[in-house]
Formats: structure tokens, C-alpha cells, sequence
């Protein structure tokens, strides 16, 4: 099968050594350009202790600023994958790592929660920007045969992206005041969104390469499709109507829950309740990313060499391993920062360990691979807003209720496990 008309395509073990250089090329460039994102997107959670002891602001209002940054991002989900495939992945990428860094030096200048909540909204939005094109590009060059470790190589670097933002923007937070954070980190991602631009091509065919061939059941079914029906609004029909699709969209919005949960109230949590210096917090804390980053090529060469490119499995042990941690982090009490930092690098491993970012674009196949990757990242942060929003009711009230907290996101690991063990993928 041929992945669109007009263009040269051949089994993957008959390209050439040309297309495997450039893959490479491709898939490095996004990591490395990806690596230094989280500067300009995740970087209000290291310093919210900050920002709320300088400001006054309560948990609610908190927790307001990360639910619009998640649902920010979560509507770029919805259209910026789309408009990608129609009018170029990587200049779309470009736009979004120019448009971080303005309206990151906006957010700093915010003196009250609404006023930085609204910039730090949009922020989210053009931030979007940058993935699902992103990821779009990679399945136009990794088939689904190999894309769970190209997908586990940048999960790395996604996790590494964590663990830079919260040592950088926690130390910039901490010497120079958190306005800084929201300044001068984010500048690099302009720099980077440019270099990507110039080394990075959206497809094999842009530099007169063939493209290859989809092999595997599971993908080649989406990619048969006739064009026809992908015009226009056509891909979010086929994908919306998909129940595969929708389960796995649920699936990655509950474990949003735990991920963004986790990142969002952790360093508060050990900030108030543990009685940490927020140097020391970040030290705590950073171990969750540090777990992010060390699962995911683990997962992705377990599910692409040892279980024939099934993803199911992994998901299902990310779900176990990680609701019981969540139910031992309620259990434990935050002024045990030795056995707490331990459960934090668990949890961040177990999380890490999930591929459902592959399923998505494993069903949707490489032609609707943004907008796939789009809608499942709206799912996930529709729900990481909602999250937000929730837990700082519950934290609000009397007796700061934090293990209520952790127990839910074990409750939300356990929910998921349930619906996705009846995804076959």
C-alpha cells in the first residue's frame, strides 16, 4: 500500500540507507528540540510555591493558573495536529516554540491569579503547537514495527524535559525570583524551534525518498482508507467514531490525572506539609521526572521486540505498579523524605512505563497521526485541568486532606487499567 498517491513507497527493510539516516535525523532533532519545551510550558510548577507565597493566592487560585494551562493546551490538541498535516508539520512546530517564549515574558508580568492565569492559558495553547506535529512527523518516518522505540527514545527526553525544567526553573525561581523563570529559560526554545526547522523534513518524499510501506494489521487497516474520506474534518470522523480510539483517548486522560496530579501537587505538598525549603523540595521532587525519563526505551523495546508491537501489556503493569506507589505516598507521611523521594522515583518510573501515546497513532495509522495525536492529547489534558481544579477544592478544605489526593489518582490507575485491558492493540 502506498501512503499517498504519487509517491514512491517500499517495504521497510528495502530502504535505503539514505532514509535510515534521515529518520535518525528526524527523531533526534525533535528529542533535543523537545528536551528544552517543558522551559517554557511546565515550568510555573517548581516555582507555584513561590508564586503563592508572594502573592497570596489560595490553592483554588493555583490551582486555576495549571487548569488553564492544561486546557489551553488541550484546545491547541484539538486543531494544531489538523492544521499541521495540511499546512507543514515542522513550520508549525517553528510558530509554537516563537509563540512559548512571547507569551511566557506576557505571564511574568501578572501580579494577581487572573492575570496570570489567562497569558499562562494561551501559553498552553501555542505550546500545542509543537507535539502532535511532532509526533506526526516521526510516523512519517517510523513504521509501527519500530515506532515504540522511537516513541520511548522521546519519551526520554519528554521525562528528561521535566527534570531539566524543574532543576533550571527551580533554580532561576529560587536566585533570581520567579518572574525570571517565566523569562529567560523559555528564550532557548526559540533558538532550538529554529535549528529544528532547518534540519528536520515533514516526509521521506521532501527529500526524494520513498516512503515505506506499513506491514503491520493494526496500522495499515487506518492507512487504506481512501483519500477522500480524510479530507477535511474527515480525520477526526474515522477516529471519533473509532471505540478503540475513544477508549484509549479516556484511558490517557485518567492517567493525565496522576501525571499532572502528581507534577502539580508534590512540590506544594512537601513545600507545606513536609516543612521543606524550596530548595529542598525541588531535590525531593525532581525524582519523579528523573522516573519519566528512565522507562520509557524500556517500554518501547518490550513492546516492539518482545511482545510483536502489543502495548496493552505495558500499560496494564504502568497501571499496577503505579496505583499501588499512589496508595503508599498517601500512606506515608511527607516528613519521611527518604521513603517518599524512593515512592516518587517509582511512581515516576511506573507512569513512565505506559505507551498509550503509540496506541493512539498505532491506530490511527501514519496519515491521520496528528490529528490522532492531537485528540488523545485533548482527552489527557482535559482531564488534567479537571484534576486541577478538583484537588484544589479538596486541599481548600479544612485539614488539608492530602492523602484524599493520592488515593483518587490510585483510584484513576486502577479505572484505567479496566478500560484499556479490552483494547486489543
Amino acid at each position: 500500500m502506498r501512503p499517498m498517491s504519487g509517491v514512491r513507497a517500499l517495504p521497510y527493510a528495502e530502504l535505503p540507507p539514505a532514509y535510515h539516516r534521515w529518520k535518525w535525523r528526524v527523531l533526534l532533532s525533535f528529542c533535543v528540540f523537545y528536551l528544552f519545551l517543558y522551559l517554557g510550558r511546565f515550568n510555573f510548577w517548581p516555582i507555584a510555591p513561590l508564586v503563592q507565597e508572594d502573592l497570596a493566592l489560595t490553592h483554588l487560585e493555583i490551582g486555576m493558573i495549571n487548569a488553564l494551562l492544561l486546557w489551553g493546551f488541550g484546545l491547541g490538541d484539538l486543531v494544531h495536529g489538523r492544521l499541521a498535516e495540511a499546512y507543514g508539520l515542522r513550520l508549525w512546530v517553528l510558530g509554537g516554540a516563537v509563540l512559548t517564549t512571547v507569551f511566557n515574558w506576557v505571564t511574568s508580568y501578572g501580579g494577581s491569579a487572573m492575570s496570570i492565569a489567562i497569558p499562562w492559558g494561551i501559553t498552553g495553547f501555542v505550546n500545542a503547537a509543537c507535539w502532535s506535529p511532532g509526533i506526526s512527523m516521526i510516523s512519517q518516518w517510523w513504521p509501527r514495527s519500530h515506532r515504540g522505540v522511537a516513541m520511548g527514545i522521546l519519551g526520554t527526553f519528554t521525562g528528561g524535559a521535566m527534570l531539566l525544567m524543574w532543576w533550571v526553573s527551580g533554580f532561576v525561581g529560587a536566585e533570581f525570583g520567579w518572574r525570571a523563570a517565566f523569562r529567560y529559560p523559555p528564550l532557548v526554545i526559540t533558538l532550538l524551534g529554529v535549528a529544528f526547522f532547518f534540519l528536520a523534513r515533514d516526509r521521506p518524499a521532501d527529500v526524494g525518498l520513498p516512503e515505506y510501506v506499513e506491514d503491520d494489521e493494526v496500522s495499515a487497516i487506518p492507512e487504506a482508507i481512501s483519500p477522500e474520506r480524510l479530507r477535511g474534518l474527515g480525520p477526526y470522523k474515522e477516529l471519533l467514531s473509532n471505540p478503540r480510539f475513544q477508549l484509549a483517548s479516556h484511558v490517557k486522560g485518567l492517567e493525565n490525572v496522576v501525571r499532572y496530579g502528581l507534577t502539580t501537587w508534590v512540590p506544594i505538598y512537601y513545600f507545606t506539609e513536609g516543612g521543606l525549603s524550596i530548595e529542598s523540595t525541588i531535590l525531593v521532587t525532581v525524582l519523579l521526572p528523573l522516573g519519566y525519563m528512565i522507562a520509557p526505551p524500556l517500554s518501547g523495546f518490550i513492546s516492539d521486540r518482545l511482545l510483536h508491537s502489543a502495548r496493552r501489556p505495558m500499560v496494564l503493569i504502568s497501571c499496577g505498579i503505579s496505583a499501588v506507589t499512589l496508595v503508599a505516598i498517601a500512606l506515608v507521611p511527607p516528613t519521611n523524605v527518604a521513603l517518599g523521594a524512593s515512592l516518587l522515583l517509582i511512581g515516576g518510573i511506573s507512569m513512565g512505563l505506559s505507551p498509550i501515546s503509540t496506541v493512539a497513532i498505532d491506530i490511527a495509522g501514519r496519515r491521520m497521526s496528528g490529528t490522532a495525536s492531537g485528540l488523545l492529547d485533548a482527552h489527557g489534558y482535559a482531564y488534567a485541568g479537571l484534576q486541577a481544579i478538583i484537588f484544589s477544592f479538596v486541599l481548600d478544605m479544612t485539614g488539608s486532606p492530602w492523602p484524599i489526593v493520592f488515593l483518587s489518582m490510585a483510584g484513576a490507575r486502577v479505572l484505567a487499567a479496566g478500560m484499556i485491558a479490552t483494547v486489543k492493540v
